[in-house]
């Protein structure tokens, strides 16, 4: 009898199950993307926030950690994007997928694809799905508003059958998921499996200093919110003194706070003056940013980075989905996964009856 829990997402990523680690920036690191991907999920790393030298390093700590396939997230807007692309494709028997946001062209996904490494783009708005499929992208993450980081503004519930009804390739539904239950339910909605970010933050394996994750902990559903004020796009984060002060902030304090988080983002890269400026400017083209915000979203990581690896949650940002708000434990990757299936399996068979579904 056919599992269930097999679908388009397991056979084409080569994991047990179809839940899927988002890639976090500072937070996808290779131990949590080895602990993932050896509980049985598939785990991105996060390399948006790495120079082509640390993705590297970043690929072989993977593989010491786990022999199984994982994913690598990245932006062509990133200082050393091109040798990314070059390093991802050399390591195609290991990597099995790629996501990105912004993302590379329709040559580069063929040259993925032709190298076997699967193309999963995230997207928040319908007319985007329809775009990377277009391109050839060979799967879709759908994230709706619940979701942490930049986020859009349609629920997931709205979003996700919207997609589904509309492209021709598997879907894997993201934002506001958090248990088997959403497992359950992404399946049943037609989608080849979940994705989730938050709770795979908030996990034994997770980087993040205690101080953080004991914020992340805390946090109630009345503690997250979207703001526009960080790069002029909508980001769903916690609330802390930092983003009350980003949150009253006019035009000038923008401008400074660009001008800080390019700094850092200077220092902690390695790339030029030029580098950054050009990526900039790059991004002015991608949703309509002024250059002020395009500054900010290039190196708005920088302040997550404080939060979430210097520890320093009240100066630093905390991005997170609406689910950081019923959460309240740390679990390691394995037994969280084992949670997710067998709670899914278990609503499954309540609604299908237990000869419909294979253990």
């Amino acid at each position: 009898m056919t599992d269930v829990l097999e679908t388009e997402l397991t056979r084409k990523l080569g994991c047990r199950y179809p839940v899927i680690q988002t890639a976090m920036g500072w937070i996808a690191t290779p131990p949590l993307v080895a602990a993932t991907s050896n509980a049985g999920a598939f785990g991105f790393l996060g390399a948006a926030v790495m120079r082509p030298d640390e993705l590297r390093a970043a690929i072989a700590q993977v593989k010491s950690l786990t022999p199984h396939p994982f994913g690598v997230n990245f932006h062509m807007f990133q200082p050393g994007a091109a040798e990314i692309v070059e390093i991802i494709l050399s390591e195609r028997d290991h990597i099995r997928a790629v996501s990105f946001g912004r993302g590379p062209d329709k040559a580069i996904i063929k040259r993925f694809r032709d190298a076997g490494i699967v193309c999963i783009p995230t997207v928040g708005a319908l007319k985007h799905a329809k775009k990377m499929v277009e391109l050839g992208c060979d799967m879709i993450t759908v994230q709706g508003g619940e979701g942490g980081g930049h986020t859009g503004s349609v629920a997931t519930t709205v979003l996700l059958p919207q997609v589904l009804d509309t492209v021709d390739v598997p879907v894997v539904a993201a934002g506001g998921f958090g248990d088997g239950r959403g497992l359950a339910a992404a399946l049943a909605y037609g989608a080849a499996g979940m994705a989730m970010g938050t709770r795979f933050l908030m996990t034994a394996e997770s980087p993040i200093p205690a101080i953080t994750k004991d914020r992340y902990l805390k946090a109630g559903p009345d503690d997250i919110l979207v703001s526009t004020k960080v790069d002029g796009l909508p980001q769903r984060m916690i609330r802390n003194p930092r983003l009350n002060r980003i949150e009253k902030s006019g035009p000038v304090s923008m401008w400074v706070r660009a001008l800080e988080s390019a700094w850092m983002m200077k220092r902690a890269t390695g790339a030029s003056n030029a580098e950054l400026l050009k990526a900039a400017r790059a991004m002015t083209g991608h949703g309509g940013l002024t250059l002020a915000q395009a500054m900010m979203a290039a190196s708005a990581p920088m302040l997550i980075q404080r939060a979430v690896v210097e520890g320093s949650p009240d100066d630093g940002l905390m991005a997170t989905g609406q689910v950081a708000g019923r959460l309240g434990d740390l679990p390691t990757c394995e037994a969280l996964i084992t949670e997710i299936t067998t709670q899914a399996r278990a609503r499954l068979e309540a609604l299908c009856g237990p000869a419909r579904i294979a253990a």
